[in-house]
């Protein structure tokens, strides 16, 4: 889930994204668009892009405060510099996949081996002495960051997926969008009850499908521990979702 879209007007504070209206968001997957976006010329929105992408730059290498939401001890520094390399790595595109719509790109993350490393580091370090047997990655960019977590502390990666993508027999639940709803899915037996689990993606936006994954691996008798996200959108409030399950991020 890896898409970050922003109302236009951002507004930047240290190093966080300050947004400053009442437009209503539209949320799908993870993509986000306001309702006045879609009468902003195609020119405008680059230029906003291009803005949004230039100053989250700028403010990552420059005033920093908290750019993580926990509020552990042993949150990511504010002044380290793997936090800067790794906001500074993620691209801006403008109009996809929908007119509207700003897409944060983390292929561009991808793209910097030094700043992907340090991404997979900062969770590694938060979570190899925390017992942890399951990492469940969502598709589709949990699956880019969960398995080297996996692999890293020593637990089994386990993918949740959309409907009609594993090809054994599955549990599903259920969750809501803005229209409609959607299903996640994992394999029976993928996990055992009394295992800890990390619930890693990439973005957290509405909270859904994140709460989505967190009850079904509730209902098998999963001790949910985290859920890891390299990016927040707090404006959407997603984190509410989760009860009272910890969320760490990265960047917000």
């Amino acid at each position: 889930m890896n898409t970050i879209c922003r109302p236009f007007a951002p507004q930047i504070s240290r190093a966080k994204i300050v947004l400053k209206t009442t437009n209503r968001y539209f949320h799908s997957g993870n993509s986000v668009r306001t309702t006045n976006s879609l009468n902003t010329t195609t020119a405008k929105r680059a230029q906003q892009a291009r803005t949004l992408q230039s100053r989250l730059a700028a403010a990552a290498v420059g005033e920093r405060d908290h750019l993580t939401s926990s509020k552990d001890d042993d949150e990511p520094m504010a002044d380290d510099d793997r936090i800067a390399r790794i906001a500074s790595s993620i691209r801006v595109i403008p109009d996809f996949p929908k007119p509207g719509i700003l897409f944060q790109d983390i292929t561009t993350l991808l793209l910097n081996p030094k700043a992907f490393k340090d991404t997979i580091d900062l969770f590694v370090e938060r979570y190899k002495d925390k017992n942890i047997n399951v990492v469940a990655g969502i598709e589709a960019r949990g699956f880019i960051f969960g398995p080297p977590i996996a692999l890293a502390i020593g637990a089994k990666f386990v993918p949740m997926r959309k409907p009609k993508k594993l090809p054994g027999e599955v549990i599903s639940e259920e969750y809501s969008l803005e229209y409609g709803t959607d299903v996640i899915e994992m394999h029976v037996g993928a996990v055992q009850a009394g295992e800890r689990a990390l619930v890693v993606d990439d973005l957290i936006a509405t909270g859904g499908t994140l709460s989505a994954a967190i009850r079904l691996l509730e209902r098998v008798g999963v001790d949910v521990v985290e859920c890891a996200c390299l990016i927040e959108l707090p404006e959407l409030k997603g984190r509410d979702r989760l009860g009272d399950r910890p969320l760490y991020v990265l960047i917000s």
